[in-house]
């Protein structure tokens, strides 16, 4: 049977997702600002719930429509065969947004698709009361330009929750947006990695999982898994694909911070993924790396307090002054400064818009410089595009 999903992510990662999707063997059907739409089986919705690195959530479309009132939500929700995914005792959870529609107010929106729901169910099933005491089944309605799509939510917990971040620092950044990072910057197993404020040591870890193809979904749990109308076994299979995707590959990858708890954190939150990287106390301005050819990531302070301000401006030209000494190396590093290349002292080879716990941020990424002759098996600098 084939279904419509599609997978959720940040402004500026669509062709990643896309991509991801495509090599996982999955058909893309459209790509939308913040979202993908692919088709497929349950097998394959499994198979995307454990293997992206950089969607927010996965959804199964089950119907769309137009409406500009309430009297058509209603009707349009209704009209859903809502018996084919849930039972008398299904907990109904539903959630909505709405942008650029008439219907703006989120809170009537979802009272009005609940009652829809249940309405419909009490006409299907023949029953005049719904204990919902059961599995819960989360519901969204998502209106935009005033086209509804009613969709279940496959994860419960977004993807970002891969189940081995259970201690945080301030300002720590997503696991699903430190995977985009990695993946843009151009990593390849075969160059060393090094994150130099690396905080509760999401990139380091997820370049590792990037390095030996381990899926990152496979040590936590999803919604869906509790849909009584998957026949199939969705998931063991491919749970069971992705442990024999792992690769034995070896990789050099560092992580290092100011802060010992950080790093403390970082060896807690590795040994929960199953990855082994190397860990270290450091300040950056201690950063003497020798290696040449590899790929530097990382998500300096912001500094959004005045004091704060200034002293992430110092680090920033600091940075700088140390990263311009590595051979060969391409440097990525996210913030949100509006003026950081001034600050900084170098323009970037590229630059990527993003957002980073709802700030808008900018990837800025800096190609290799090479003292010597440039090695002819080094990746392009198109790499990561």
């Amino acid at each position: 049977m084939t279904n419509k999903f599609f997978a959720t992510c940040k402004i500026g990662l669509e062709s990643l997702v896309s991509a991801e999707l495509r090599a996982l063997g999955l058909e893309v059907s459209a790509v939308h600002d913040a979202r993908v739409d692919f088709t497929g089986s349950f097998t394959d919705m499994a198979v995307s719930l454990l293997n992206l690195r950089t969607a927010e959530r996965v959804l199964m479309e089950v119907g769309a429509f137009h409406a500009e009132s309430f009297e058509e939500l209603y009707e349009g929700v209704r009209a859903i065969r809502w018996q084919d995914y849930l039972t008398k005792s299904s907990f109904i959870h539903v959630t909505g947004k709405s942008a650029k529609s008439k219907l703006f107010s989120v809170s009537d929106c979802q009272s009005i698709a609940k009652k829809a729901i249940v309405d419909s169910l009490f006409s299907a099933l023949g029953v005049k009361v719904l204990p919902e005491n059961g599995k819960r089944i989360i519901i969204e309605i998502g209106i935009l330009r005033d086209e509804v799509t009613v969709a279940l939510d496959c994860c419960g917990a977004g993807l970002s929750r891969r189940g081995y971040r259970t201690y945080n620092v301030p300002a720590p950044i997503s696991e699903t947006l430190g995977a985009a990072i990695v993946e843009l910057s151009g990593y390849k197993a075969e160059r060393p990695f090094l994150d130099p404020m690396c905080g509760s040591g999401t990139m380091p870890i997820e370049a590792a999982m990037i390095a030996t193809n381990t899926a990152p979904g496979l040590n936590r749990d999803f919604a869906a898994e509790d849909w009584h109308f998957i026949r199939e076994p969705a998931f063991r299979t491919a749970r069971e694909r992705a442990m024999d995707s792992i690769l034995k590959t070896p990789f050099d990858i560092t992580g290092s911070d100011i802060d010992a708890r950080s790093i403390d954190l970082c060896k807690k939150h590795a040994k929960k993924a199953g990855i082994m990287v190397n860990w270290r106390v450091a300040p950056v301005q201690k950063l003497d790396e020798r290696r040449t050819g590899g790929v530097l990531c990382c998500n300096p302070p912001y500094g959004e307090r005045l004091l704060e301000k200034k002293d992430a401006e110092k680090l920033y030209r600091e940075m700088h002054g140390i990263f311009e000494k590595l051979d060969g190396w391409s440097v990525n590093i996210i913030a949100s400064h509006p003026e950081f290349e001034r600050i900084y002292g170098q323009r970037a080879d590229k630059r990527r818009k993003l957002s980073n716990g709802g700030m808008v941020c900018t990837l800025y990424r800096y190609f290799p410089k090479y003292r010597g002759e440039k090695p002819t098996d080094r990746p392009s600098r198109e790499d990561g595009e």
